[in-house]
């Protein structure tokens, strides 16, 4: 084997790292088309918030953006969400809608936050996702992340959430 300089073994480290991250999908991920709603799912009350993709840029950050409608996802342990504790409610970072409890949410060890069940029954809709499926807002279509059927009573349910796509409203303590 070859003696590699210091320089050198730092230069190939980092272009593992950076092949790493293209194949996660953290940078150089092109934007997906957006996606349309199946038929059939409603909006809570009707509601429903459509933008273009230039407004969607405008309003967002990079990384809502990114997650919301491109569909990333957020590195595992990332975001502060995950370790909110306070009641409250989880909107969608992407039209203010009203997602999930601060109740409902639990420690699924994962690096997520995780849900058991949505705030309403209408407040997302999820889509087949290769092997897995996902959860999107059933109020602008964006993206949120994944529901599994590996977590706690009384759903057996595990709404796993990029942080991204969330707002944490603390409940008013009155």
């Amino acid at each position: 084997m070859p003696n590699l300089t210091s320089s050198q073994l730092f230069l190939g480290l980092t272009a593992l790292l950076v092949a790493g991250l293209l194949a996660y999908g953290q940078w150089g991920t092109p934007p997906r088309p957006p996606r349309h709603r199946p038929p059939g799912i409603a909006a809570p009350g009707g509601r429903r918030v459509l933008k273009t993709e230039a407004q969607w840029q405008d309003q967002l950050t990079n990384s809502q953006y990114n997650t919301l409608r491109c569909n990333d996802t957020d590195w595992p342990g990332s975001h502060a969400l995950l370790h909110e504790k306070r009641p409250g409610t989880y909107a969608c970072a992407g039209c203010l809608s009203a997602l999930f409890s601060a109740k409902t949410k639990f420690e699924s060890h994962t690096g997520w936050p995780s849900f058991y069940a949505p705030a309403r029954p209408d407040a997302v809709y999820t889509e087949p996702d290769g092997r897995r499926t996902e959860i999107r807002c059933a109020v602008c279509d964006g993206h949120l992340g994944h529901v599994f059927a590996d977590g706690p009573a009384p759903t057996g349910l595990r709404y796993c959430l990029n942080g991204t796509a969330l707002l944490f409203r603390p409940q008013n303590s009155q």
